[in-house]
């Protein structure tokens, strides 16, 4: 089980061949790696679940490999236009995750460089498309962790900037924080050689570009959003996990956040949050242990508006109306534009 979604697993993988398993997609949600949050988000799961499904049926009529199988229904595997109604439910090709070992506060990756195939890559590739107010870009950028040649910027960047060309940035995975890191440092923790570390940028551009279309035809702007890849039995790269939707994402529209960036702007204004982040400064890895108080709930009504966005833009962005129940996403925002600043 995950924070946001949970893994049946129906065959498990070896190291010559995938397994086969199932995500189901629940109303959890996620913010600052704390994980479980106190209460849920009715219906999130599927609008993820359906979202999610029409980028990698997309991503297939591209020719890029991914785990995904299909969704199920009435106890069968279908395509997402053979559906009847929205499922929260996705079967997958099952690729194994090997975690580092933790020594004291040092994550030792050998084993990444004994293993190759059939398992999950243990980083995160973040596109950029531009760099909106609440981007880590600035807090690392003022903290000194990254510098603006390794971002390729020659000067000091400002919020909403639009950027001439996509900033890619990696971070870690399975570590108890995701932590970013340089390149040359993810291509040694996850034993990449060059030519592999090449293709999965290629394919990440691609499928940024993708996202990026697909979002504007919705009326959304996509900002940046999050990766995961693995490799199969024959140490082919594929896209694994979810992608192209509201918590991979950080879509806006007319500068307005679209994504569960509208969770987290409540949570920055919030005492658990500061604790959160005291805490981290304290202690890398066992930084959880050290925050006394645990996270509010979401506002009733905020709770409702973000449900209701979650549904909408599945309806927009699919191109079908899954859920009846909801305007669109420009009705709704002005509703939660008026719910934040309250």
């Amino acid at each position: 089980m995950g924070s946001v979604k949970d893994l049946l697993v129906i065959d498990k993988p070896s190291k010559d061949k995938p397994g086969t398993a199932q995500f189901v997609f629940s109303d959890r949600y996620s913010v600052f790696d704390w994980g479980e949050m106190p209460d849920i988000i009715p219906d999130k799961g599927a609008a993820i679940c359906i979202t999610t499904a029409y980028f990698f049926e997309k991503l297939e009529e591209m020719g890029i490999p991914t785990h995904y199988r299909g969704l199920v229904e009435d106890g069968g595997t279908k395509r997402l236009a053979d559906l009847d109604s929205p499922q929260s439910r996705m079967e997958l090709n099952l690729l194994r995750v090997l975690k580092p070992n933790l020594t004291g506060n040092t994550y030792d990756y050998t084993i990444y460089r004994e293993e190759r195939a059939n398992i999950v890559i243990p980083l995160e590739i973040i596109y950029r498309n531009s760099l909106p107010e609440g981007s880590s870009v600035f807090k690392r950028l003022k903290a000194g962790s990254v510098s603006l040649e390794e971002i390729g910027l020659d000067k000091m960047p400002y919020p909403g900037q639009v950027l001439e060309r996509p900033l890619l940035d990696v971070s870690t995975k399975l570590e108890t924080s995701d932590r970013y890191i340089n390149w040359n440092e993810a291509k040694e923790l996850a034993g990449l050689n060059e030519a592999e570390l090449e293709e999965i940028v290629s394919i990440t551009l691609r499928i940024n570009e993708l996202i990026t279309r697909e979002a504007r035809r919705a009326g959304l702007t996509n900002e940046d959003g999050k990766l995961e890849f693995g490799f199969d039995e024959a140490r082919n790269p594929i896209l694994v996990d979810s992608l192209g939707t509201l918590d991979e994402c950080r879509f806006t529209y007319d500068g307005l956040p679209v994504s569960k960036e509208i969770a987290r702007i409540f949570y920055r204004n919030t005492n658990w949050y500061d604790a959160v982040e005291a805490a981290k400064k304290d202690d890398e890895i066992g930084w959880k242990e050290l925050v006394a108080i645990e996270p509010p709930a979401l506002p009733s009504a905020l709770r409702a508006a973000i449900s209701r966005l979650y549904k909408a833009s599945c309806n927009e962005m699919t191109h079908r109306v899954w859920f009846d129940d909801v305007p669109t996403v420009k009705e709704l925002l002005k509703d939660l534009k008026a719910i934040l600043q309250t």
